[in-house]
């Protein structure tokens, strides 16, 4: 019963089995073997378009790395507040871009929305040497609380970057989830809307270490080899990346994988909804369920075995905390109906 996260589940069998298939051998290092450039291609067919597209391991070097690329002198990059570059990436956003600073806004269920946009950046006029520079707007799919942000959603906060010059960002470690539950391409959920570049996260959904950052004008790429060398993100043996993604995008694993995770979600939201004594302020939309509990019965399924984090919730009575309950391609219908009956 561990819905700690989905990083605590292993790499699906697609995935080993394509590492294991491209161990042998030899091939070029440093991301220009064959496999790798065929993954390149692989990405432009998802996207429908050509993209630029840069493997790394982490979400936060893909984050990181990403804004990086847009950084200017004492710029900031327009968020929300509880973002996961905010709260989870120890500083390391700012770090790359050179001390860009990350301007926090607040939203209901993880989101901005293109008014809070536009009054956020009015801190930062355009021409005013003590302020600094807006640099960038950047967007969670998935947010941090398991909610969505439709196609019209991110065009609007897109005219409002564009008003300024600003490049949009989409934080997708769990692009996928995201993607079927909206049940729109790729194409739909990004570069239509005017997202410039996104974080592309598959680890989150099955693969041991593979993100990649995707810039959906190629120009906007030229350049971006060195900050990922300069990082410590261009591999060597870069063909096991690779071979990750291809065992990932293989028979549309990537989809299936997030299409059993978000089903496991809805699963536990339909039995926590059913249990006495739960609340569920959001209802999910990708694959995290955050249910309010009392402090007691959290303590006694984590005795039982269940593995789950308490999350940050204002508000609330003392002996009532907010968990947050995470499935992934591992989850099986079993952990989530023991859960509940321990529930």
């Amino acid at each position: 019963m561990i819905f700690s996260s989905d990083n605590w589940a292993g790499a699906t069998d697609a995935v080993m089995a394509a590492l294991a298939r491209h161990t042998s051998g030899f091939a070029p290092a440093y991301g220009v073997d064959p496999l790798s450039r065929s993954i390149e291609a692989k990405f432009n067919e998802v996207f429908e378009r050509e993209v630029a597209v840069f493997l790394v391991s982490t979400g936060t070097a893909a984050n990181s790395l990403a804004l990086a690329n847009y950084a200017k002198p004492g710029g900031a990059v327009f968020c929300h507040e509880e973002s996961h570059i905010v709260v989870d990436e120890c500083g390391a956003p700012e770090f790359t871009t050179g001390g860009n600073k990350l301007f926090g806004i607040a939203g209901e269920h993880g989101k901005i929305n293109a008014a809070s946009l536009a009054k956020a950046l009015t801190a930062i006029p355009e021409g005013v040497v003590h302020h600094g520079q807006a640099s960038a707007v950047s967007i969670t799919q998935a947010t941090e609380i398991g909610t969505l942000y439709t196609p019209s959603e991110i065009a609007a906060i897109n005219e409002v970057a564009k008003s300024r010059g600003l490049p949009l960002h989409m934080d997708g470690a769990r692009f996928a989830n995201a993607l079927v539950s909206l049940d729109i391409s790729p194409a739909e959920m990004t570069w239509k809307q005017g997202v410039d570049v996104l974080s592309f996260g598959a680890t989150k959904n099955g693969c041991w270490c593979a993100e990649a950052v995707v810039f959906f004008n190629p120009q906007d790429g030229a350049g971006f080899e060195y900050l990922r060398k300069r990082s410590a993100q261009l591999f060597s043996k870069s063909r096991f990346i690779s071979a990750q993604f291809e065992g990932f995008f293989e028979d549309d694993n990537w989809l299936q994988t997030a299409r059993h995770a978000n089903a496991m979600a809805r699963r536990l939201a339909e039995g926590l909804k059913a249990a006495d004594g739960v609340d569920l302020p959001v209802w999910p939309q990708a694959n995290e369920v955050f249910p309010i509990i009392s402090r007691v019965k959290a303590a006694e399924l984590q005795k039982a075995g269940a593995g789950f984090y308490e999350w940050p919730a204002e508000g609330l009575p003392e002996d009532r905390q907010m968990i947050r309950l995470v499935t992934s391609f591992a989850t099986t219908t079993g952990m989530v109906d023991e859960f509940i009956s321990l529930l």
